[in-house]
Formats: C-alpha cells, sequence, structure tokens
C-alpha cells in the first residue's frame, strides 16, 4: 500500500485519495504510474489532491507494484447458470496447469456489479481480466461500461466470451450461427417444420444470431416463419423456460419441436410440456445449448449442443496469458459447437 505523512501526522493512502476524488484506488494507481488513459477531469483532480498532500509512494510500494501476481482474474455472468459453472472450472483448471491461480466474482448480470468488479479486480493486481458473459453478451455495447473496459485495458489485458465494440479486447467466442445451424439440420431431418425457440432475448448477441440463423434456414427450406413459434424476451433460467412454453402451449400453439436457449431453460420447457401431458419425444422434441450436467440428469435425456468446455477454458486462459507477456494474438477466435444426441429427439409426429 501506498502512503504519506502530512505535516500532522495523519497517514494519507491511495485510498484515502481515491474517495476524496470520488475514484477508485486503481484510478490513482494508473495516475501515479502514467501508465493509463485516465480522463482529463479525474487526472487533474487527482494530481490536486496528490500535491495538496504531497504524496509519494514510497519504494516499497513501487516495488510491490512491480512484482508479478499470477493471477488472473475471472468476472462471471450468473455463476448459478450451468454453462458459467462449466466454463469457470475450466479456466480455473488451465490457468492452474499454466502456473495462475485465477481471482473469480460473479456480477449477477449487473451493470453496477461488473464495473465494481472490474475495479477491485485491478486493485488486487490481477495480471489480466477474463469477462464471462455480462455486458460483452450485449447486442449493442453500452458505451460507459466500453469506456471503463479502455481504462482497465491500459493497464491489465482483458478477454471476454461476447464482443464490446470500440475496444481492443482479445475474444473468444462461441459460434452460434453454427450451433444453431446443426440443431435446425438435425429437427428438418426427423421431420420436424414445426419448430418453436424458447427463452432468452434479442438483446442478447448470441440469442439475435440465433434467431438470425433459424429465419435464414426457415426460408431456406421453404418453410413460412411463424412468429408465434418464437417465445423470447425472457431470461436463461428455468423458471423462464417453464413461463414461456407454458404460455405458448396455453394458447393452443403446439409445435413438434422446441430449441430452447439453454439446458437451464430446458429443464422449464420439461416441466411445462409434461404438465400439459405431453410426451418428451412422442409428442414434442426438445433440444437445448451447452450441453451441461443437466442434460443427462432429464428424463429423458436432453440433445444438446456442446462447446469443448477444457478446450474453450484452456484458449480463453492461454489467450490472456500471451496478452500478459506480450505476445502477438488474434483478436477474435471461435469456439466449434457439435450436436450431442440423447433421447429427447424424435421423428416429427403430424398435427
Amino acid at each position: 500500500m501506498q502512503v504519506q505523512k502530512t505535516n500532522e501526522s495523519k497517514t494519507i493512502t491511495i485510498y484515502d485519495i481515491a474517495k476524496e476524488a470520488g475514484v477508485s484506488a486503481a484510478t490513482v494507481s494508473r495516475v501515479l504510474t502514467n501508465n493509463a488513459n485516465v480522463r482529463r477531469e479525474k487526472k487533474e483532480k487527482i494530481l490536486q489532491i496528490i500535491e495538496k498532500y504531497n504524496f509519494k509512494p514510497n519504494a516499497l510500494a513501487r516495488g510491490l507494484a512491480d512484482t508479478k501476481s499470477r493471477v488472473i482474474g475471472i468476472v462471471v455472468a450468473d455463476i448459478r447458470n450451468p454453462y458459467y459453472s462449466e466454463l469457470f472450472i475450466s479456466c480455473e483448471k488451465a490457468a492452474r496447469e499454466a502456473g495462475y491461480t485465477v481471482l473469480m466474482t460473479n456480477s449477477l448480470n449487473q451493470m453496477e456489479l461488473e464495473e465494481s468488479a472490474l475495479e477491485k479486480l485491478q486493485e488486487q493486481r490481477v495480471e489480466a481480466i477474463i469477462l464471462l458473459g455480462g455486458r460483452v453478451d450485449d447486442l449493442v455495447s453500452n458505451m460507459d461500461f466500453v469506456e471503463l473496459v479502455n481504462q482497465a485495458m491500459a493497464s491489465t489485458p482483458v478477454v471476454i466470451t461476447g464482443k464490446l465494440d470500440g475496444t481492443k479486447c482479445r475474444m473468444v467466442r462461441i459460434d452460434s450461427m453454427k450451433a444453431m445451424e446443426i440443431l435446425m439440420e438435425y429437427l428438418l431431418s426427423l421431420g420436424h417444420r414445426r419448430i418453436a425457440l424458447v427463452g432468452g432475448s434479442a438483446k442478447v448477441l448470441s440469442t439475435y444470431e440465433k434467431l438470425l440463423c433459424y429465419k435464414q434456414i426457415l426460408k431456406q427450406n421453404s418453410i413460412p416463419f411463424d412468429p408465434e413459434l418464437i417465445a423470447g424476451e425472457g431470461g436463461y433460467d428455468e423458471s423462464s423456460g417453464y413461463r414461456l412454453m407454458g404460455e405458448m402451449l396455453d394458447k393452443g400453439i403446439v409445435p413438434t419441436a422446441v430449441v430452447a436457449i439453454n439446458d437451464y431453460a430446458a429443464a422449464g420447457v420439461y416441466h411445462a410440456i409434461v404438465e400439459r401431458g405431453y410426451k418428451i419425444p412422442e409428442d414434442i422434441s426438445v433440444v437445448g445449448y451447452d450441453n451441461t450436467f443437466m442434460t443427462n440428469l432429464m428424463i429423458p435425456r436432453l440433445t444438446s449442443v456442446d462447446y469443448h468446455y477444457d478446450e474453450f477454458g484452456y484458449r480463453l486462459v492461454q489467450t490472456a496469458i500471451r496478452a500478459i507477456e506480450g505476445q502477438e494474438c488474434e483478436l477474435l477466435q471461435t469456439v466449434t459447437p457439435e450436436l450431442v444426441c440423447r433421447e429427447s429427439c424424435g421423428p416429427a409426429r403430424e398435427r
């Protein structure tokens, strides 16, 4: 910690300066080391306070600042979602094998918590930050968050699983269009034509891409698009899947197959279908995304798209390490999905 004593013998730390300036300690640290693109007005305010207290970082603090922590910070959108749990565990394993440890924080899909996590991870002197979901999943990037990430990147590399327009974050992304393509081709091969898409929000990049691909494939196969078979603008959890599927069936809209936005939502889709007297897959086939442990807990076991989590986590961590070491790295890498077939799908039943 950097400290300085005033003439009144009061110990001043960078945290005191940060509090008085209304910024984070990490921002003060970046101003002190001249290694960040801090906004002009903030920088001037911080420098005025530093001059006011005649604050100077001591040699010990500078030495500590130069020490490599070998820690990678990971911000997870919602660890309760099995997809994020699987991916985080893979990242942790890959980091450990590379001689790094990880520091995980959960943003609960709240921008305020995600912003706070970014600042706190920098205060903890992590060497890189990986963002699993959250704001990087937005179809339209939030400019306030973009600015915050750009400030962080001045001293700390950031790797993301989505996109963030206006930054040069390294991206390791799932090929969402391909994921929808292989599901639709599989269902079409089974004779399905009334295929519903349940869950998610078109404001999320991957969901938007899946919806686009869904419409394209219907058109390519001369199948009219029916908006009643789209139950979106919901969430990505079991309760959303249950509610949206239930509402569709209660309106008398009965598809022959359902694409659930993920395994988590598929659990709710199952519940709604069975509760209304339909059988899976005899009456309605169901497929999902993520291929988490939940697929084997459902009866019948769920057909789902897999993302090769070990490889996914390894690529995220290795990208972060290459950035730490100043090595060249592709700006965008894509993870190729693969369909894992189980018992939740069957031939289309005529209606």
